[in-house]
């Protein structure tokens, strides 16, 4: 898993898979994972400092897909057009998966 992500972040997977499975599945998923259990760190009564913790933990990887993500489209040979698409709708993704 170190160098799938070693090479997410020198954008060396292609841009399809940096964008879907990378940022999109895994980001997602560990978002969604890191809220629910940030939830039920609360309502166990644990402190919110640590629920909290919890609830940032997918930041990195966030930001880690983020950066894959354009670097990847920085080094896409097909259209134009896709790898500018990529990096705006990365972005916006990162963006929301952090506001949440």
């Amino acid at each position: 898993m170190i160098v799938h992500l070693a090479a997410l972040w020198r954008g060396d997977i292609p841009l399809g898979q940096a964008f879907w499975e990378y940022a999109i599945a895994y980001g997602t998923i560990a978002n969604i994972v890191a809220t629910a259990a940030a939830i039920a760190t609360l309502a166990a009564g644990l402190p919110d400092a640590l629920a909290i913790f919890v609830f940032l933990m997918p930041l990195p990887y966030i930001l880690t897909a983020v950066v894959g993500v354009v670097r990847s489209a920085d080094k896409y040979r097909g259209p134009a057009q896709w790898a500018t698409i990529a990096k705006i709708a990365v972005i916006l993704w990162g963006v929301v998966m952090i506001l949440h």
